[in-house]
């Protein structure tokens, strides 16, 4: 298919006049900066190379594109609350903020991609696309009334209404580099037998099973936000620059392809052609055959030939509890 021309567009309207959004930027270079210290040998340990890989998939795959992505935004799938609650866990512990942001941000993007006011279109500036959204304040989606908007559907449940509320996605990750730590503690002194080689080993499966992975997972998905809307191919003459990009497909558990998904949000297989592998499509439908999860939106069962981006699969039957708002 013909590529789509790129055409470029002004930074989002609500970032004006600019403010830095100090709270990421802090947090942010904080864990690349602990990141950094994976690369020293004193907390190299083949523990820690087991948690990252682990985590990169439990967290990175089932949290953050099963969870957030396709289950939360796009309600590809059904399951019970105790399934995806543990999913929206997984997923804050990628430090990618709380479900309802993260959510609302995306459905943003969807309802008005590659235009304004997309809140990270790379076709504004690649840099802005990657993650130079994240170091300003956008007010279309930091003022509370604003991102609640695009999530009714959460935060109308108590659960997200309380992680909301509370600021408890920061605690719940701070919480799980504590069992990290825990962990690697534990295995070091059944194994080496001494206090100061289980505190080594446990603090080197934090730096890598949390700092490391967090950061490896933040960059593939900007990558996927900046790239797949700059390089690829089309399968669908979508509106928007959608692309999918196979490199960005492996390494992404298979939001990669990117136009696809764009074409048929709603569908949870996002890899449309038969070499167009999809891992977390993959999973959600062993987890369907687990009887983990139902109504799965499988390509063969949509009588649609198109998804439209004002219908970004919120699912208002929901309690409709009120939310908590401080």
């Amino acid at each position: 298919m013909a590529q789509k021309n790129q055409t470029a567009i002004p930074l989002p309207a609500g970032t004006k006049p600019f403010q830095v959004n100090w709270r990421y930027a802090v947090v942010l270079t904080l864990v690349h900066l602990l990141a950094l210290l994976a690369f020293l040998p004193a907390y190299f340990s083949w523990l820690g190379v087991a948690c990252l890989v682990a985590g990169y998939f439990l967290f990175g795959m089932c949290g953050a594109t099963i969870g957030y992505h396709r289950l939360l935004t796009h309600r590809s799938f059904r399951c019970s609350k105790a399934v995806e609650y543990t999913l929206a866990v997984l997923g804050i512990c990628c430090l990618q903020e709380s479900p309802t942001r993260w959510v609302a941000i995306h459905r943003l993007h969807h309802r008005h991609a590659d235009r304004q006011p997309d809140p990270h279109s790379p076709l504004a500036r690649l840099i802005w696309g990657y993650a130079g959204w994240l170091f300003v304040i956008n007010r279309d989606h930091w003022y509370y009334e604003n991102y609640t908007r695009q999530a009714r559907d959460l935060m109308r449940q108590p659960f997200y209404a309380f992680v909301e509320t509370y600021l408890m996605a920061l605690w719940i990750y701070v919480l799980h580099a504590g069992l990290f730590f825990g962990l690697g503690w534990t295995i070091g002194w059944y194994t080496l037998g001494d206090s100061a080689g289980a505190i080594r080993l446990g603090t080197s499966a934090v730096v890598w099973g949390v700092f490391a992975r967090t950061v490896v997972v933040l960059h593939l998905a900007w990558s996927v936000n900046a790239f797949c809307h700059l390089r690829g191919y089309r399968n669908y003459d979508t509106p928007d620059n959608s692309r999918n990009n196979w490199l960005f497909a492996i390494v992404g558990y298979g939001d990669g392809w990117h136009n696809n998904h764009h074409a048929r949000q709603r569908w949870a297989a996002h890899g449309h052609k038969a070499w167009e592998v999809d891992i977390s499509y993959a999973v959600i439908c062993l987890l369907e055959r687990l009887h983990l999860a139902y109504d799965v939106i499988h390509p063969q069962t949509c009588s649609g030939t198109s998804d439209s981006p004002h219908n970004a699969a919120i699912d208002t039957s929901e309690s409709r509890s009120p939310a908590i708002r401080s």
